[in-house]
């Protein structure tokens, strides 16, 4: 339900967004995604709402419709990535992923805003050195990434933790409300069953992390302003 899509180069390591025309109609029928193995609905459910937050996270960086819609399809997922580990034949269930899927990268969430996806940009690099699976590549940099950009990302990281994974906002300050929403994230993480670290992923030791650090694209929307050294840091922590 939208343009774009994702090549990887093999022999040059490098993994980069392909845009091309509009469809006339899309078709979403949930009962296809019945015949994937759960681990990969689980992992591209991850997915969506890890665009959820990417678009979420750039700018403008105030309130706005776009974001509050947002925040709705993100609970949605979240719900309903847990209640697919209870239920994992329900089309009801998988209907609702696979449209909060569609909002998540059909441009809507988009209206008014410059994304961030300085995240999906470092996985499709890790992607590219090591052919590891999107979702759960996503799942173990997301965590270490957002904690780099707390005092940047303070305002929007609070919003998230309160509208969207239900924190008490009394008596917390901004920066504290930030890091509750990055804990939130990574205890849910491991809650579903994803990876939180490369050596759970499945990495090989002596991947080039620091080539993966130097190929990676730095988004112009990200709340902070990474220098490859940094990006090669938060690689090191993942391992």
């Amino acid at each position: 339900m939208n343009n774009g899509a994702v090549i990887t180069h093999e022999a040059k390591k490098s993994k980069s967004p392909l845009w091309g025309a509009f469809y006339d109609f899309a078709i979403l029928d949930p009962s296809y995604t019945l015949t994937m193995p759960l681990g990969q609905v689980i992992s591209g459910a991850f997915d969506s709402l890890s665009h959820c937050m990417e678009t979420y996270l750039g700018f403008p960086r105030e309130v706005n419709l776009s974001d509050e819609i947002n925040e709705a399809c993100q609970r949605n997922i979240i719900r309903n990535i847990r209640k697919t580990l209870q239920d994992p034949q329900d089309t009801q269930i998988r209907s609702e992923l696979l449209w909060a899927a569609a909002m998540g990268e059909n441009g809507i969430l988009k209206i008014g805003k410059t994304g961030d996806f300085q995240c999906h940009m470092l996985e499709h690099q890790l992607g590219a050195y090591t052919n590891c699976n999107h979702g759960r590549g996503l799942a173990v940099l997301h965590p270490a990434l957002y904690r780099h950009y707390l005092p940047e990302a303070a305002g929007q990281f609070a919003r998230l933790a309160v509208n969207v994974w239900g924190v008490e906002p009394a008596g917390k300050s901004q920066e504290e409300l930030a890091s509750a929403f990055v804990d939130q994230l990574t205890a849910f993480i491991k809650e579903i069953g994803l990876p939180t670290s490369f050596r759970e992923l499945g990495i090989p030791e002596d991947t080039d992390l620091k080539a993966i650090a130097d190929t990676t694209i730095l988004t112009g929307g990200c709340p902070k302003k990474f220098t490859r050294e940094e990006l090669f840091q938060v690689l090191l922590e993942c391992e």
